[in-house]
């Protein structure tokens, strides 16, 4: 766990991050001081894509200070205290099966969304154990697997020209505690919220959702995400 320490203290690794969704966490949150650690399959084009990450950042941090390094993902996995899971759904199950033992006892985040496409659009795929979600908490059973970060736009999160982005984050799970961490990680992004929407059972309808947000920005030509109100 994160021993009582408070969010900006944890270092945040991102197992995939350099793809899209990976990167923009990584840039939005490095800009706030986070440090963060960028893993991928190939820790040299990691190391690449950490060191334009934080190139990024730094333009728009102010005072904070920026830290983004590169690495293999096992690696990440073992030096971060929170890891967010951003790989394709197609090696998400491979990807943790290895990672059981560094990652045992930290906050998991997974923000993968089982989604295909055909002649019709997006749509859902099956996931044996209910969502991806429960993949990974089978996958990790002693660590504290949360899921949150499904709804946001790639695109507006690498957009550093947009200094907020109107959205609130999803956060499921089972533990309080890695709930309520995850949460403030969100709000640490300005303009988004962390809010909580139940256990972990369902994230099958919260995954599948972005496919519907999918469905949004294809036809209205958008970046849509979420806001929930009256909280």
């Amino acid at each position: 766990m994160t021993d009582g320490r408070a969010v900006e203290e944890l270092v945040v690794g991102v197992l995939g991050g350099t793809g899209p969704q990976g990167r923009g966490l990584a840039v939005r949150l490095a800009a706030q001081g986070q440090r963060m650690l960028l893993g991928s399959r190939d820790a040299d084009r990691a190391a690449e894509v950490a060191a334009e990450v934080a190139e990024r950042a730094a333009t728009v941090a102010g005072n904070a200070a920026v830290s983004v390094t590169g690495g293999s993902n096992v690696d990440v996995a073992g030096a971060a205290d929170l890891v967010i899971v951003a790989v394709p759904f197609a090696g998400h199950a491979a990807t943790l099966a290895e990672l059981a033992t560094p990652l045992a006892g930290k906050i998991v985040v997974d923000c993968v969304v089982p989604m295909g496409f055909d002649e019709l659009g997006a749509y859902v795929l099956d996931v044996e154990e209910g969502s991806v979600a429960q993949q990974a908490a089978a996958l990790l059973p002693d660590s504290h697997v949360v899921g949150a970060f499904h709804h946001l736009s790639a695109t507006l999160l690498e957009d550093l020209s947009q200094p907020t982005i109107d959205g609130d984050v999803m956060v499921i799970g089972d533990d309080r505690a890695s709930m309520d961490t995850v949460q403030a990680l969100a709000g640490r992004i300005p303009g988004m919220r962390g809010i909580y929407a139940g256990r972990l059972r369902n994230a099958r309808q919260v995954e599948a959702l972005t496919v519907n947000l999918v469905s949004v920005n294809r036809r209205y030509k958008v970046h849509a995400g979420i806001r929930v109100t009256d909280v």
